[in-house]
């Protein structure tokens, strides 16, 4: 996937209107079939530009890290959220996902003052927002948090692998891989995978085996 720098030009003409605290949020794991949702939530400082930042899944996970150490240290205020795979069972994975960025918007400190959302608007929120279509990929604070997001659930996927390796959740990170049906099919569903999601391919597949 080629690489596009997201830009703050929105961010600079919201401050020009009085705005002071614009966040940027977005969420990762929206499609798995195993892990939490994770959103996250970021305040860039304006006067300490990072460079390079642009939508997380378009750069390394080298890459990743390095921006993610750069953000979190540089940032006015950064949080992120998980949302559990019972949770998002219950609630399905849309609401799972919104409620995972009200939570990260409103873990803030300081609290925003209007909130930047790739592409959907987030419910419950006291202050302004904004959904922003390819918000990830055009928006330098909804990248910022995106990126975020995306390295914080990429760690704990590592450390459930490490828990329990035969689902290889450390390369595919609980998305719908064939390795990772072929694992569910021999091994059937762990404490960790999502019960309300199943794709077909995977139903098939465990059709197969019966």
């Amino acid at each position: 996937m080629v690489k596009v720098r997201a830009f703050r030009t929105l961010e600079n003409a919201l401050r020009r209107m009085g705005f002071v605290y614009v966040a940027g949020c977005d969420e990762v794991g929206r499609g798995c079939l195993a892990g939490p949702v994770v959103a996250g939530a970021v305040i860039l400082d304006s006067e300490r530009y990072i460079a390079r930042v642009c939508d997380s899944k378009t750069v390394t996970a080298l890459e990743r890290d390095r921006l993610y150490d750069q953000i979190t240290r540089g940032a006015l205020a950064w949080s992120v959220v998980s949302v559990e795979p019972d949770e998002i069972d219950r609630l399905n994975i849309h609401q799972a996902s919104l409620r995972a960025m009200q939570r990260a918007v409103m873990a803030l400190t300081p609290l925003p003052d209007m909130v930047l959302v790739d592409a959907f608007r987030i419910p419950d929120l006291p202050m302004a927002q904004r959904g922003v279509i390819h918000g990830d990929s055009r928006c330098t604070a909804i990248a910022a948090a995106s990126i975020v997001a995306k390295v914080t659930r990429d760690r704990l996927m590592q450390e459930l692998h490490g828990r329990d390796p035969r689902y290889g959740f450390d390369r595919h990170k609980g998305y719908a891989t064939r390795d990772h049906l072929d694992a569910v099919a021999r091994y059937g569903y762990s404490d960790v995978h999502r019960r309300t999601f199943r794709p077909p391919s995977l139903f098939d597949k465990i059709d197969t085996q019966v």
